[in-house]
């Protein structure tokens, strides 16, 4: 079975609320850090406007994902997290999942493709998650949860498309605002959509006029082409430095394309080049290990991808759980390690 939808009745597309993540909010206090807000001398000089840094790859299991997956299993049943909850995840979703259910006295499944870096399949299995390793994209992982849900009646909880994951996203969006009250603009890494569209309704509902800036890498930036064709669409996926922003976002998208298309002032995409940089500054400026999903941010301002901000500027590091030895690869000035996969 699927993570029911709160609430009877309620129509196919779910739009998430301020109230939906307030509630989520309560929920899950205790469970969850509040990340800090650093502000950043160097990047603030850069752009002439104060710039901060919400250090959510501090969370407790690396990841803004342990949010979600936090407030999705909270709002199961006692039977239903008997049953046991799975999900397809290109790593971080399938370690905040198996934190959350392990917690809970649960017990999680997660599938994913080859394409997951090996550092994050054994964190996985060592939060006691059933692990399963099926095919070369997030599609074919999704494929393996679905003949799992009807074959074992497991409980799938979605790595993003969902109010439930949605909202306990979206918590990261009122600390945002809480720590940097006058904030012009929030950037953060766009993927499957579930941290963008939490972040923008939380951010949107507590100061309208800010704006929030999706970032994405070049390479199979599922959200951008499914903004272009006004539709959810299938990408190529390809192996990437920020590997947590890839795979789709479902052709049967619920919650996640129409928010963040609605909700979402651009979204910008990045290069290997640009993203390496910013893991770099990350490291050699700020003294913070992010993955290439967290560093997109810093990234965009680096490269001058981020025009006409008069105000304070938030900017999301969403993740650390970087392999280490790509990471000193990256330190050392490699710029596309995937280069010849790619090609």
């Amino acid at each position: 079975m699927e993570l029911p939808l709160e609430g009877k009745g309620r129509e196919r597309f779910s739009p998430v609320t301020i109230d939906d993540i307030e509630v989520a909010a309560r929920r899950i206090s205790g469970r969850v850090l509040t990340t800090p807000l650093a502000m950043s001398g160097s990047l603030s000089e850069l752009c002439g406007v104060p710039v901060g840094l919400k250090l959510e790859h501090h969370q407790t299991t690396g990841s803004f994902k342990l949010r979600g997956a936090t407030n999705a299993v909270l709002s199961l049943s006692a039977g239903d997290r008997a049953l046991g909850v799975i999900a397809a995840s290109t790593g971080n979703h399938g370690r905040a999942l198996a934190h959350a259910a392990k917690a809970e006295g649960s017990v999680a499944t997660i599938c994913m493709s080859h394409l997951v870096p090996v550092n994050k399949v054994s964190e996985i299995r060592r939060l006691g998650a059933n692990v399963r390793i099926v095919g070369n994209s997030q599609d074919e992982a999704q494929e393996e949860v679905e003949r799992l849900v009807a074959e074992n009646g497991l409980v799938m909880v979605p790595p993003f498309d969902h109010p439930a994951i949605v909202a306990g996203q979206g918590t990261l969006g009122l600390e945002v605002v809480a720590q940097m009250p006058d904030v012009a603009m929030v950037l953060v890494p766009v993927s499957g959509g579930g941290l963008a569209a939490g972040v923008a309704a939380a951010v949107k509902a507590r100061r309208p006029a800010t704006r929030v800036v999706g970032l994405t890498m070049e390479r199979g930036a599922a959200m951008k082409a499914s903004f272009a064709a006004g539709t959810p669409v299938l990408v190529d996926e390809q192996p990437s430095l920020a590997d947590s922003l890839g795979g789709g976002i479902g052709l049967d998208n619920r919650v996640t394309f129409r928010m963040c298309r609605d909700l979402l002032d651009d979204v910008i995409l990045l290069t290997e080049a640009e993203i390496a940089a910013g893991m770099r500054h990350a490291y050699a400026e700020e003294r913070e290990i992010v993955e290439g999903a967290g560093a997109v941010g810093i990234a965009a301002l680096l490269a001058g991808k981020i025009k006409d901000v008069d105000g304070p500027i938030a900017v999301i590091l969403s993740g650390r759980n970087v392999d280490m030895d790509l990471h000193l690869r990256v330190m050392n000035g490699e710029t596309d390690p995937f280069r010849e996969e790619t090609a």
